[in-house]
């Protein structure tokens, strides 16, 4: 899907919106808004979505009567499940075997504000779902002569489904895919960084810098008088490998003055977390030392480790949006 086939509208922070976060529902409780919202083509139809400030995708109430070739008459027209009143485009008693509870927590009618105007929309991944309950009652010989061309549109939709997930289609049509890798960094992040910096600790053993006098073939050294590409060897072996850089850039931004002086030691804007995984990195890196002969060889046996995440799931999940 071209960037010149999405209609994207970002909801900015106007005065407007200010002014519509005071639109409560029904029950008073203040509605979820509209981030972003867009229109996503499928399957030669536009369906209308958004993404709330809640993270949750919606369709349009049209938009799923419209993904069906279906009007929105017949609202108060409803099957009852164990219940619950169940949606006018799956209210129909062919249909009824097939609709499992998994179904129905997603027929929930959502309301929520999209600039000034208050809108009505149901979770994203109810459309999908839907498509399943029409092909299953379908296998069943269920189906009247009058639905079997909405059990063939399930076909092309959950077709469409399959090579992109739903949730993924919406974040693309309505631009929010931009933003979540943003969301997803700053998630990983709060694992390891501090918002002020700690007292300082001693985190490096002596033994580690023993390793590297060795390593260079250094005389031994003191912590007042080191080689400066020992720092070198500790951002890039140590600090580096953690969540492949993105925690050793933000203490950069965090620890480094414009004019290049440092506000104190990276590990002093390390969490708890953070702390236990830089400890057990230069475990790591200083075992390593120790099955090595010198610098060089070291070097050659460190670029063969894979790089280290203390949130591997979180990390995994902006690498693929990033990619």
């Amino acid at each position: 899907m071209g960037k010149k086939d999405q209609v994207i509208q970002p909801i900015t922070d106007t005065l407007d919106n200010v002014v519509s976060s005071l639109i409560v529902s029904d029950d008073g409780k203040k509605l979820p808004k509209a981030l972003y919202a867009g229109v996503l083509p499928i399957a030669g139809i536009e369906l209308d979505c958004a993404v709330l400030d809640d993270g949750t995708r919606v369709l349009s109430a049209t938009a799923v009567f419209d993904a069906f070739g279906r009007s929105r008459k017949g609202m108060n027209e409803r099957l009852e499940i164990e219940g619950t009143k169940v949606p006018p485009f799956l209210a129909a008693k062919s249909l009824k075997d097939h609709i499992d509870q998994e179904v129905i927590n997603r027929t929930k009618l959502i309301e929520y504000q999209d600039g000034k105007s208050v809108k009505t929309g149901y979770d994203a991944t109810l459309l999908p779902k839907m498509c399943e309950v029409y092909l299953r009652a379908r296998r069943a010989g269920d189906l009247v002569q009058s639905q079997q061309k909405l059990a063939e549109q399930s076909e092309v939709l959950l077709s469409a489904f399959a090579q992109v997930g739903i949730t993924a289609l919406i974040d693309e049509a309505t631009g929010y895919q931009y933003d979540r890798k943003h969301n997803a960094l700053r998630l990983l992040l709060t694992q390891y960084i501090e918002e002020s910096m700690q007292k300082w600790l001693h985190t490096f053993p002596d033994s580690f810098f023993a390793e590297l006098d060795r390593l260079y073939d250094n005389e031994p050294t003191t912590s007042q008088k080191r080689p400066q590409y020992y720092g070198r060897f500790i951002n890039k072996y140590v600090y580096e490998p953690i969540e492949h850089g993105y925690v050793k850039s933000k203490l950069n931004e965090l620890n480094i003055n414009d004019d290049g002086s440092r506000k104190g030691r990276f590990h002093q804007w390390l969490t708890k977390d953070g702390r236990e995984m830089l400890v057990r990195q230069i475990g790591r890196v200083e075992l390593l030392m120790e099955m090595c002969d010198d610098i060089d060889s070291f070097k050659k046996a460190a670029d063969k480790r894979k790089k280290v995440s203390i949130a591997p799931y979180l990390f995994d999940e902006m690498n693929q949006i990033i990619e």
